[in-house]
């Protein structure tokens, strides 16, 4: 905008040569004379739209802008060119960075001034601005102008206040929705109604609430219910109040169409008021069932109060059509006396769709088994197996295994596209569909859709490589992420084995790319950067390949396909030219997320050799703490929205550094967060201002809008969290006095209530409580509020019978398949006599949920174990699919237990893996089983053997290790230098890996990324002798588990060049062993203090002095805050 004005200004006084002395204000046309007053006034953004709106029917001429001058003059308006411009461009850069101030200007416009920004704002189709010769890039600047969250809250704040009384309807309505797009859910406050037009012309209220339906899940529930109120309202009005009574209701066909969504804010009572034929009239319209498809958040009792009017209505409730019909309605059908086989197949083919309710799911699952058990009359289960739909996921793991293969593979086509198989399912079906297949093949893999997950990794390794080269390419790709890393790699293994490895390779899609190791990489030829897009690099690929292919490609090219950036060193961005870095510095800041915290201090040190004056704000973050000093007065709003568009936790700045931006921060904040500008402006750093700040310095309008963002903060910590719940009751008062919509919208947050408030709330909203619970993550963080689910559930069902399995059982209530499901993770709160009581059948169905819940106990898990083993049979009986079932519940089988199990599964035993716990004797015992079960010895074991171990591995000794074929080994590597084992073991592996890279002294940065912990494993002068320059590219949890011993070995320089992301994971203790020179060096490498220069960075024996201050070529103090607002304003997007 600024630009807009020094280019109308521009043009007044280019002419000056020409102006004619006349003092006759009668000599300009009377609106042009309006905008030179608004300048000479001081109001440019008035000034501004009325230059637009002249010109719009008026050419500019040399004379008239001769006239414009003479006018300044004639009022004695004496000024430089230079000065009305810098005034001109400061008024406005302040306006934008000052977004109450712009909607305070936008309210004294009078309505053309108005008619025109919203022209230019919303419906010009012009790209570019012409006046005079000088062109102007109006989608670009338009562009910019949106990007800022606090100017487009202000264009909503306004467009609300003005518009509808200054344009007609529908263009406010289609204003309204392009403003919505960027953030409904931070500007659709409850209060917002109180600003819409309580009249509507049809079309216009009808385009409002399409809008408001479109946005209906990024409002709040609290802001859903106040526009239900204002439609509500509006659609009453429309009616003669009069002609209704008590017993008949203002609801219409119409108003439920037009209502949508909204509908399930209906009350019960007003429901079964709506008159007969309208709803009959509604449910017979052809977009009924789209809408009813919608309602994913109605109440069971709401539901049944539509299928009750539905049904008074005279519709054929168990008619094929009327089913159809119903949408998510169908999930709360409840008529199901004297129901034939029919009607239940053909429920149970539309209850697909109830998996996308908010919550109820126990209930939905319950009422699938009663139409299952009804679909299956004089039927038996293999007959009807094809028209279950996805109610076949609520057959045990035993029930498919009665089924016949002959069966699965006539209804394979309906059970590929059913979700939610567990992987004991999936593994019993796929077995069952390929004992009917002679030979495996690409054809009859294709047509198991989601079940091709099942398959085993020998049935894998075992097909023709070429079928498997057709498999990764064809429709079943997109299940291959869905594969555990023993099946991929087994699938790699076979093409790999293959001669045609190398023409496959670049066929190989997305993250099934990743799992080719270094070393298989190196074997192939013919790279391209075309060829590397669309898949996923872990670092040391990409390291390899940036390297490979930089010697023949523009840099451009190489950093345009996206996880190649992760390959990116210093010394690549070091050599670019700065024309060449400036140009592609784009690229990087598109792929932020994909670099590490080096790296970004790479760039940093990079932009200020090159371009100091140009240099994106959130790369002072990773530079020393010093360059923060001078951001104070003007700079401040800038810089602060600057960081608040970067996640902070990706440039990983130490724990210091981090509190120093976050005081200046609070500086640039004035001490406080007043409004929602604020939380606007705040944007992600609002997860991360410390808890003593948001205590008493966040008002409560703030707080309100605060709310959602906070909901999104993935890591605030337990006093964080506190502070937040303070506030919140300061806001909405005591639990006692919420309503539901508050509850969920305060979400999370609940779990930090006290018992007794919890207490309150799981009275009054159960449901909403329960559905809470469900996304509240583990015990540790939410122990009250799983408690008090618990406790709501089992009174909810303490009069419900549950089945005595045995005479201790007498009087004990066990747990039943609903409770189960209601409960998840508060499962946890079972004791362990009620879980010894728990009937057989509901064990079998629900072993693999229980085996999910993290908050089980070792007593616990104990006696699900001896459950399994009641229901099962003994252990030498269980099947592959009995075991992978069993989850965490598996970590109570002891080291006699785990002999007596078959585990000659590679597939069986990459599940058991991928549990936490085990003990040394417990994994030994699983290494054992595998290699018993299965004739395997170590030396004959595959890759994806060795993958499918997983932390097994960590029981290996070292002979064991050693006697692992060094090909196998090889090709397993990345995924063993993900295992966290004991130093020794760590040893042997990393000796191993020299039968592999060579030794240690010769590894380079893309082996170093490759082994992982492996480096753990290096003993001290290895790890003396590495040149500095490659400490950035040891892995962060590599540094973690080199022992303090040996980690005192390190040079002081060596430190220096850790990078900010390995020098924050080094230990206490490894800290404790380190000298004050080695202490210095760290703190210098979490600065992000430059360690090297260009000309000597890949000497490794020349000593570099450590950076630490401004660099030498950095501008002088008295010049330094300037040149920072003009690096900000550069780089913000007004």
């Amino acid at each position: 905008m600024c630009r807009l004005l020094k280019i109308c200004f521009l043009l007044m006084s280019v002419n000056h040569a020409e102006i004619i002395h006349s003092r006759n204000s009668e000599d300009l046309p009377p609106l042009l004379h309006k905008a030179v007053e608004e300048v000479i006034t001081g109001k440019y953004l008035n000034a501004l739209l009325d230059i637009l709106h002249f010109q719009s029917s008026n050419a500019w001429t040399a004379d008239m802008l001769a006239k414009v001058m003479a006018y300044f003059h004639a009022q004695e308006v004496m000024f430089t060119f230079s000065s009305l411009q810098m005034s001109i461009e400061s008024y406005l850069k302040n306006l934008l960075y000052q977004p109450r101030q712009l909607l305070s200007e936008l309210q004294q416009l009078d309505q053309q001034q108005f008619q025109t920004a919203m022209k230019y704002l919303f419906n010009s189709r012009k790209d570019h601005l012409e006046m005079g010769n000088i062109f102007l890039d109006w989608d670009k600047t338009r562009e910019r102008i949106f990007q800022s969250p606090g100017v487009n809250r202000t264009l909503f704040l306004i467009t609300l206040d003005k518009c509808f009384l200054a344009l007609s309807a529908l263009d406010c309505v289609d204003i309204l929705s392009q403003v919505l797009r960027v953030s409904a859910v931070n500007y659709l406050q409850p209060d917002v109604t109180e600003s819409l037009p309580n009249i509507l012309l049809e079309d216009a209220f009808r385009n409002l609430s399409a809008v408001f339906k479109d946005l209906y899940d990024k409002t709040s529930a609290n802001t859903q219910r106040a526009l239900y109120g204002w439609m509500k309202q509006i659609l009453q009005k429309s009616y003669n109040i009069s002609e209704f009574n008590e017993s008949t209701s203002w609801v219409s066909a119409e108003s439920l169409w037009i209502l949508g969504r909204y509908m399930v804010h209906l009350p019960l009572e007003e429901i079964l008021k709506i008159g007969l034929n309208e709803i009959r009239l509604f449910i017979s319209y052809d977009n009924a069932t789209k809408q009813l498809d919608t309602v994913y958040d109605i109440t069971p009792e709401l539901a049944q109060g539509f299928l009750e009017r539905i049904n008074s209505s005279g519709f054929d409730m168990r008619n094929t059509s009327t089913i159809y019909r119903l949408g998510l309605l169908v999930c709360f059908y409840d008529d199901m006396e004297q129901m034939d086989a029919a009607v239940a197949r053909t429920l149970l083919h539309q209850m697909i769709k109830c998996n996308q309710l908010r919550g109820f799911q126990a209930e939905v699952r319950k009422l699938k088994s009663q139409l299952l058990d009804i679909a299956m009359q004089n039927q038996t289960l293999n007959d009807i197996l094809g028209s279950l739909s996805d109610a076949v996921v609520g057959l045990t793991s035993s029930q498919l295994e009665s089924l016949s293969p002959e069966a699965v593979h006539d209804a394979v086509a309906t059970l590929n596209q059913v979700s939610g198989w567990t992987k004991s399912q999936v593994m019993v079906l796929s077995s069952k569909y390929l004992s009917c297949e002679k030979v495996l093949s690409f054809y009859n893999v294709s047509q198991m859709g989601a079940l091709v997950t099942g398959i085993s990794t020998q049935s894998f390794y075992s097909m023709n490589p070429k079928e498997l080269s057709h498999i990764i390419r064809g429709t079943t790709s997109q299940y291959l992420p869905d594969l555990s890393p023993a099946q991929q790699q087994g699938i790699l293994r076979k093409i790999a084995a293959s001669g045609d490895f190398s023409s496959s390779v670049k066929d190989i899609p997305g993250a099934f790319f990743k799992e080719i190791s270094l070393p298989g990489l190196w074997k192939q030829t013919g790279y391209n950067s075309s060829m590397v897009k669309e898949k996923e690099l872990r670092r040391s690929q990409a390291l390899y390949l940036y390297e490979l292919l930089s010697k023949k490609n523009y840099p451009v090219d190489l950093l345009s396909t996206g996880q190649l950036v992760k390959g990116v060193t210093c010394q690549h961005i070091e050599s670019m030219g700065a024309d060449i870095f400036l140009n592609t510095f784009k690229l990087f800041e598109m792929n932020l997320h994909l670099l590490s915290p080096y790296q970004i201090s790479c760039l940093a040190w990079k932009f200020w050799k090159v371009s100091n004056v140009s240099i994106p704000p959130f790369l002072l973050l990773v530079l020393p703490i010093e360059y923060l000093e001078y951001v104070s007065g003007p700079l401040c709003v800038p810089f602060v929205a600057s960081l608040g568009k970067t996640e902070m936790n990706l440039l990983n700045p130490s724990l210091h550094k981090k509190n120093a931006v976050l005081q200046k921060v609070q500086e640039c904040l004035n001490g406080s967060i007043a409004d929602e500008y604020d939380v606007d402006l705040l944007g992600n750093l609002i997860c991360h201002l410390p808890p003593a700040f948001l205590h008493g310095r966040m008002s409560l309008k703030a707080m309100a809008a605060a709310l959602h963002p906070f909901k999104l903060c993935q890591q605030l910590s337990h006093e964080q969290k506190t502070e937040i719940k303070y506030r919140l009751l300061e806001l909405y008062g005591f639990p006692n006095n919420w309503t539901a919509e508050t509850t969920l919208d305060i979400g999370p947050f609940i779990a930090l209530l006290s018992k007794g408030e919890l207490k309150i709330l799981a009275e009054k909203f159960p449901d909403i409580i329960l559905q809470i619970a469900k996304t509240s993550g583990p015990i540790s963080s939410a122990e009250e509020l799983l408690s008090t689910v618990f406790e709501s559930v089992s009174s909810g069902t303490a009069n419900i019978k549950s089945s005595v399995t045995g005479p201790d059982c007498l009087g004990t209530r066990a747990p039943s398949s609903e409770e189960i499901i209601k409960l998840a993770e508060a499962n946890a709160f079972w004791s362990v006599h009620e879980l010894k009581c728990m009937d057989a059948g509901t064990f079998d169905k629900n072993v693999e949920l229980l085996g999910t819940v993290s908050g089980f106990n070792s007593s616990q898990l104990i006696a699900l174990k001896e459950k399994a083993k009641q229901v099962w049979g003994s252990l030498p009986d269980w099947k592959s699919y009995h075991i992978v079932s069993l989850g965490r519940i598996a970590l109570a089988l002891t080291e006699h237990e785990i002999e007596e199990l078959d585990l000659y599964s590679i597939d069986t035993i990459s599940v058991l893996s991928q549990q936490t716990g085990w003990t040394l004797t417990q994994a030994r015992s699983i290494l054992q089983g595998f290699l018993e079960d299965s004739g395997h010895t170590i030396n004959t074991l595959k890759s994806f053997d060795l993958v499918g171990l997983g932390a097994i591995l960590c029981a290996l000794n070292s002979t064991e290790i050693m006697s692992i074929r060094t090909a196998e080994f090889s090709a397993a590597i990345a995924r063993i230098g993900l295992l966290f084992c004991s130093t020794p073991v760590l040893r042997q592996f990393k000796k191993m890996t020299e039968s592999v890279f060579g030794t240690a002294t010769s590894w380079n940065g893309s082996v170093l990324q490759e082994i992982g912990t492996i480096a753990g494993g290096l003993n001290e002068d290895e790890l003396k002798a590495f040149n500095k320059n490659l400490m950035p590219y040891f892995q962060p949890v590599a540094i973690r588990l080199i022992p303090p011993e040996i980690f005192q070995a390190l040079s002081p320089e060596q430190i220096a060049n850790l990078g900010p992301e390995n020098a924050a994971m080094v230990t206490r203790s490894q800290r404790e062993h380190l000298n004050t020179s080695q202490l210095q060096s760290l703190q210098l490498a979490l600065d992000g203090a430059r360690t090297s220069t260009p000309e000597t960075q890949n000497t490794a024996s020349t000593t570099q002095e450590v950076q630490t201050a401004a660099p030498s070529d950095a501008p002088c103090l008295s010049g330094f805050s300037v040149w920072l607002y003009a690096v900000i304003i550069l780089h913000l997007p007004f």
